[in-house]
This record gives structure tokens, sequence and C-alpha cells, in this order.
């Protein structure tokens, strides 16, 4: 028979007071450790960002101005942050399509939303299944680009009070054409018969080559569309070029007057090209990839290719500084299309 053990009932709280010490002990030793490596992990992760290609969304088909910058910043930034950028196009909707893909990508860093100024106007015009403030993080802002207001050739307007003359001698008789309805060029138009008390009608096209084949025709008026989509018309002597929807005149056509130097004080409205991020995106990737994109921006030969392609640079906004702009674009094109009541179609 074994023998017995004897246990002294007051040795017990004392064996379990030194394991409960020894657990304690051990408990802070690891607590601490972690402590210790949390910022060695941050600072790895923010230091390695990115380890892999990066995809980059675009809401449009290849071959438009959209898809083309997207694909100039996609190169640049490739050699800037030493990963591939891939380009997918997931054209629909006026970008929505794209834009809900991305909203429900992981916010990670490695897929991003190249968006337009569609993406602050398509909220006034529709229901969304996405908030543009509440599910996205603004990354950057590329540039701006102008619109100008282009006639035909064989009509007898130069000037904006040339054609508020025209328009007031017959109200609502003369059709104006624009890109689609709801585009930035729509919105422009109508912003510029409510400031000028003009009355026109709305002719929506399916992109701007066709409008454009029926304002040189004369079967339209006029038309706001990108400078960029139109400048050889102009120069081919095709249209002519009026004035500019920019606050300043556009580099590329700087003899081109402003609309709000034409009598029209204050105006103001152009098409944009931003990158935004899933919404929980970590702060140092966003700062990294904004970062990344100024330095890029900076660079004399990247930013005579934005010219090119009829978007003035910007001089590089921080996330804070674009995501204040974006609100103040989308509080904007609210008003018109509530003021105007423009409808999608």
């Amino acid at each position: 028979m074994p023998p017995k053990l004897k246990h002294d009932k007051t040795d017990l709280p004392q064996m379990l007071q030194r394991g409960a010490g020894n657990t304690l002990a051990v408990a802070g030793l690891t607590a601490f450790a972690m402590l210790v490596c949390l910022p060695v992990s941050a600072q790895e992760s923010t230091q390695s960002y990115p380890t892999r290609p990066i995809k980059l969304v675009v809401g449009f088909p290849p071959g438009g101005s959209s898809d083309a910058t997207a694909r100039l910043l996609g190169a640049a930034l490739s050699v800037k942050l030493g990963q591939q950028i891939v380009v997918e196009n997931r054209p629909g909707a006026n970008s929505i399509i794209a834009t809900q893909y991305v909203k429900s990508q992981p916010a990670d860093g490695y897929t991003l939303l190249s968006v337009s100024s569609s993406f602050a106007i398509n909220p006034a015009l529709q229901k969304l299944n996405y908030n543009i403030y509440k599910d996205f993080a603004p990354v950057a802002l590329l540039g701006v680009i102008p619109l100008w207001l282009v006639t035909p050739a064989s009509i007898p307007v130069k000037s904006i009070p040339d054609l508020v003359s025209m328009a007031k001698a017959q109200p609502g008789k003369l059709p104006y054409a624009s890109y689609g309805p709801g585009s930035a060029g729509h919105l422009a138009s109508e912003l510029l018969l409510s400031k000028t008390g003009i009355n026109m009608i709305h002719v929506p096209y399916k992109g701007s080559g066709p409008g454009l084949i029926d304002l040189m025709s004369g079967q339209v008026t006029m038309m706001m569309p990108t400078v960029a989509s139109s400048i050889n018309l102009v120069k081919d002597g095709k249209l002519r070029a009026i004035a500019v929807s920019s606050k300043s005149r556009v580099s590329a056509v700087p003899d081109v007057p402003t609309i709000s130097e034409s009598g029209v004080p204050g105006f103001e409205l152009v098409a944009w090209e931003s990158i935004q991020a899933p919404a929980g995106t970590p702060a140092h990737i966003i700062n990294r990839l904004n970062t990344a994109i100024r330095e890029v921006l900076a660079t004399p030969d990247f930013r005579e290719k934005l010219v090119k392609l009829g978007i003035e640079p910007d001089s590089g906004k921080t996330p804070v500084e674009v995501a204040t702009f974006i609100r103040s674009e989308a509080d904007k094109f609210e008003k018109i299309v509530r003021e105007r009541n423009i409808k999608a179609e």
C-alpha cells in the first residue's frame, strides 16, 4: 500500500499564492513582450507596403481619357513603389459598377479606384448602395479637366453674350448637346443656362463623339465637352471655342477666356480625376500612396503628359484636402441637380 501523503491545509494557500504569483509574472512578461513588439510590427508593415501588385480599377472602357490617365499613373507608380500597378476596367452605369466592386474589396491598399467627377455626381441623381464618404477613403487628386463651350463654326456666335442674345430671341427652341444625362458637361450647361437666364433644349448623346458630329453639322447650337476631346476640331476650324469652364484659363488654350471673365462672374465647373481606396484602409498606406502620387505629380514629364490628356495637374493635395474638395464638388453638383430638376435617364 502506498504511503499516505501528508497534506498540511495551512500550506495550501501559500502554494496557491506562489502559483498565482508565477502565473501573474508570466502573464506580465507576455503582455510586456507584446507591447514591445507592436511598434516594430507596425513599423515593418509601414516600410514593407506594397509587397505585391496593386489593382487600380477604372469605371470606364479602355481608350477613354479616364483609362489613359489611370494607365499613365499606373506606369509611374509602378516605378515609384517597386510593384506593378495593374489597371482593370469595369465599365458600366457611369462608373457605379466599378465603385460597387471596389467597396467590397479588402481595405488593405491592394485594390484602388480611379474615379472621375461622376463619383460625386451619381449620389445626386440616384439611390446608391454605397456612400462616397463612409465607404471610401480619399487618396489623391490627379487634376481637374476643364470643359469648354463650343459652337458650330457656321453660326454667328463668338462670345457668351452672342449666345445669350441668340437664345433669348428663341426661348426654349435652340438645342444643346451633352455627352450624357448627368455628365459634367450636362451639369455645366445647365449651370450656364441658370446663371444667364436662358432656356435651351437638352439633347443627350452616348458620349462626346456623336454629340460633336451633330454640333459640327449645326444640328445643335452648343456643347460643353472636355477640352481634350474637341481641341483638334477647334484647331481645324470645324468648331469655335467660346470660353472654358475652369476658374483660370487653360494652359493648352491660353487665348480662350474663362466663362467667368466672359460675363458670368464666379462660374466654375470642371471634371476631375481622383484615386480612392476602400474605407478602413490603414492610414499609413493611404499616406504612402498619397506621398508617392504627389511625388509623381511633381515631375515635369508626368505633368506634361497630363496636360496632353487635357488635365490640369493638381499641385498635390493631402488626403484631408482631397476629402474637402470632393465634398465641395458633390455639394455643388447636388445643388445644380436639385435646382434644375435633372433626372437620371
